[in-house]
């Protein structure tokens, strides 16, 4: 019995692995594993696309939500104005409506450039005259003022002089200037141009001096122990460092010298915005008043935004 054992116990043996892979999953076969890894990958790259597809969605909603938040309280506002205006002019009589106000600008900007005599120009040529003017007296305003506004704040005692006399002459109304333009100069368009010049000078000498004074003394005195002159001081150090307030000062300068040539030219004449506006008073036009109103405001507004956008570009932080 014994012996017949022995004797079927290696067959026994060689029977396992076949029982073996007979009962292997299917999974192992050469076949399946490629196909299944295939679905994997396709089932992976359908779900990061519509992931993706989500996300950009979620982006898109995201603008457009930012777009309606920063548009409608400035609509919102203009509508409510536009609703006052034409409330007024219905309940007094006293100006026009907006539909009347429109109407007249349209017909103004149909022709803006047309010319009828040496007093008689289109809108356009007024702004046009008005910009040219205002241009000049701002540039010579900055050519005087920004480096003055360097020397007073570079230097206590020059500063120590200055400010007495910018303290004095600051606070005068624009149009107290007028008289003594027209006295030095003998004509009107040096007048309006000295006005500007002596308008929109004060600001950008005090932001220009504060900006220098601001300047941290840990540069000044490293550019002592490197032994840099006065020049390379002012412009490798404290240039850099005093743009933004410089450009500040620009930027108020600039809307003071708008401000100012509208109410210069109504007193001196000649061709410009606000002798425009004074000659279509006398006529009775007050919907051109109105339209040059808007202009006025809508020129100084993109002035402005040029001067902003400058700044942002030409920030040293």
């Amino acid at each position: 019995m014994t012996s017949a054992i022995a004797t079927l116990r290696p067959f026994a043996v060689n029977l396992e692995p076949e029982v073996a892979a007979a009962n292997e999953p299917a999974t192992r076969s050469p076949a399946a594993g490629p196909v299944a890894t295939l679905d994997a990958r396709a089932a992976e790259v359908v779900a990061a696309k519509a992931v993706a597809i989500a996300e950009r969605a979620r982006l898109r909603r995201g603008r457009a939500r930012a777009i309606v938040l920063a548009l409608l309280p400035p609509l919102l506002g203009f509508a409510l104005f536009i609703s006052a205006w034409g409330l007024f002019s219905q309940t007094t009589g006293s100006l026009p409506s907006p539909a009347k106000t429109w109407t007249s600008a349209v017909d103004l900007f149909s022709h803006p450039f047309y010319q009828k005599g040496p007093n008689d120009q289109g809108i356009g040529w007024n702004i046009l005259s008005s910009l040219r003017r205002g241009g000049i007296g701002f540039g010579f305003a900055a050519l005087v003022g920004l480096p003055l506004g360097f020397v007073f704040g570079r230097f206590a005692f020059a500063n120590a002089m200055a400010s007495p006399i910018i303290s004095l002459l600051r606070p005068v109304s624009p149009l107290a200037w007028l008289p003594i333009g027209l006295m030095a100069f003998k004509a009107a368009n040096p007048a309006a141009i000295w006005v500007i010049f002596i308008s929109s000078i004060w600001p950008m000498i005090i932001n220009t001096a504060v900006g220098v004074q601001r300047v941290p003394q840990d540069y000044l005195n490293v550019a002592r122990v490197l032994n840099l002159s006065e020049w390379k001081i002012m412009t490798r150090i404290l240039f850099p460092a005093v743009l933004p307030y410089t450009l500040t000062g620009v930027r108020l300068s600039l809307g003071v010298a708008w401000l100012v040539i509208v109410a210069a030219e109504m007193l001196t004449g000649g061709v410009g915005i606000g002798f425009w506006v004074w000659d279509e008073w006398n006529n009775l036009n007050v919907e051109h008043i109105i339209v040059a109103i808007f202009v006025v405001g809508i020129v100084g507004l993109l002035l402005e935004q040029l001067l902003l956008l400058l700044a942002r570009r030409f920030n040293y932080d």
